[in-house]
């Protein structure tokens, strides 16, 4: 297939969305399915999130920076980054062998190399062992790209703002586990003297939180098999005789089936307008993201003669906790509603509108830190900061809907995700290393009174709200490619 007819393709079948769903109903989810598939992702977030309460403190007594306080932040950087790094290099391979083979064997050593990295890293006791652990999670994840294929292709034009508003979800309420695991069970043998008092747990003391959200991804690798083959030539299904009459004709002209031959598409021919532009503001928006998610925690554990909180991981891991529950109870209840109101276009482009506002809250809390110390002030402005990112992360379900509905036919849904998230994996790779060393860069040499990294962000910021202005003003439908 070449580039000019993928774009015909665009322009000639495909209706769009908003006309469709004039004519038809709501579909109901299905709901088993579904629920199977949340359930199965629920084990990234617990297992990556879980990290973060901790990771500053790890690395601190490691003594990998000598004591300085100030350049934590360039080792947390990189560790966060290296899974990233690694998964760039493989997702798209993993993606593209789902739409051969199939969604769950993807799916399947996607969790082993999760289980595997996280076991590895509570028996880390030294940098490179780090470094290892999660570069081995990297190169064997694949999943976040299939996951979002298999619920592509499990909804319609109806309800896909219904079924991608799940995926942010899942993830919130992924987060608020991993983030209360990882601070409350970090370090047992301070908290639970008399359980924890081998010597082991003194070796590892980081390891229980570890242990436990590898068990957790055990429990979801088992319940892949509970879930039905989402990928057209690989699920049982009744064929309509026109469908078998295509399949023949095109079978007998090209030597394979349709399915077939759109999943062995050269990625060239996909590098189209329609197609490239959503995938631009997914990864920008996933450098943003990122970022705002490797300064959280670095701001909350800085010392406050530092500008930060001095949060140790039990409060780090509740603040993020609370988060997560804010932002899976309003994703639940009213991404769809918004979707339906506002459109697509317009929530992403308000909800990315956001991000500036969640730079200028950091300089104020260390303002209020150093004039006030923390008190009730600190407290409302982390709030009001945690309600702009509840509003901020509308954006995510937004964006995935634009990159899923760019694929020119379902069996592109493998090859779109997985190009989408390659560059998201990028841009995760690049952003918490950025956002870190700019942190601890500004600290360091006071730069803007420390707060230099915020003015940086900013920028792209304002790139984003251009590049949104660019996606097209309604999603294309794709129900007719089934």
């Amino acid at each position: 297939m070449s580039t000019s007819d993928v774009q015909s393709s665009e322009t000639e079948r495909l209706p769009l969305l908003h006309e469709t769903q004039q004519k038809k109903q709501k579909t109901p989810l299905p709901k088993l399915q579904v629920s199977i598939l949340m359930l199965v992702q629920l084990a990234e977030p617990i297992a990556s999130m879980s990290i973060y309460p901790y990771i500053n403190q790890l690395i601190r007594e490691l003594d990998i920076t000598g004591g300085n306080d100030a350049a934590v932040g360039y080792y947390a950087g990189i560790i966060e980054s290296l899974f990233f790094i690694s998964e760039s290099l493989t997702v798209l391979k993993w993606s593209r062998l789902s739409d051969r083979i199939g969604r769950k064997p993807v799916i399947m050593i996607g969790l082993s190399g999760a289980g595997l990295s996280m076991l590895c890293f509570g028996l880390s006791t030294s940098f490179w062992t780090l470094v290892a652990s999660r570069c081995i999670c990297g190169m064997l994840s694949g999943n976040s790209g299939v996951m979002r294929s298999m619920m592509g292709e499990i909804t319609d034009s109806t309800n896909m703002a219904q079924g991608f508003a799940l995926i942010p979800i899942t993830w919130c309420i992924g987060g608020f586990f991993g983030f209360m695991m990882g601070g409350t069970l970090a370090r047992p043998q301070d908290r639970w003297p008399n359980l924890f008092a081998g010597q082991f747990w003194a070796k590892y003391p980081y390891f229980l939180p570890c242990a436990i959200a590898a068990s957790i991804i055990f429990v979801s690798f088992m319940l892949v098999f509970l879930l039905e083959e989402t990928l057209a030539t690989k699920r049982k299904r009744n064929i309509s005789s026109d469908t078998v009459d295509r399949q023949l004709l095109e079978g007998t002209r090209n030597n394979e089936s349709p399915s077939e031959s759109m999943a062995n598409v050269p990625l060239r021919s996909l590098l189209i307008p329609t197609i490239i532009i959503p995938l631009a503001n997914q990864a920008l928006l996933a450098f943003l993201d990122i970022c705002i998610f490797a300064l959280i925690p670095l701001f909350y554990s800085t010392p406050n003669y530092l500008g930060g909180l001095g949060f140790g991981p039990p409060a780090i891991g509740s603040w993020m906790a609370l988060f997560g529950v804010m932002d899976g109870l309003f994703q639940a209840l009213f991404f769809a509603k918004v979707v339906d109101k506002l459109g697509p276009k317009r929530t992403f482009y308000i909800s990315t509108s956001c991000f500036i506002p969640i730079m200028i809250m950091f300089p104020v809390m260390s303002w209020l830190v150093f004039s006030r110390g923390v008190d009730y002030t600190v407290t409302i402005a982390l709030l009001c900061q945690l309600v702009l990112i509840v509003a901020w992360d509308l954006s995510l379900a937004s964006i995935f809907m634009f990159v899923t509905a760019s694929a020119p036919a379902k069996n592109l849904l493998g090859a779109v995700n997985g190009m989408g998230q390659m560059t998201t994996s990028i841009a995760h790779a690049v952003g918490p290393v950025f956002a870190a060393s700019i942190f601890a860069f500004s600290k360091d040499h006071n730069i803007l009174g420390g707060h230099a990294v915020y003015v940086v962000l900013c920028l792209p910021a304002v790139g984003m709200m251009w590049l949104a202005s660019h996606l097209p003003e309604e999603l294309q439908n794709r129900d007719e490619d089934e």
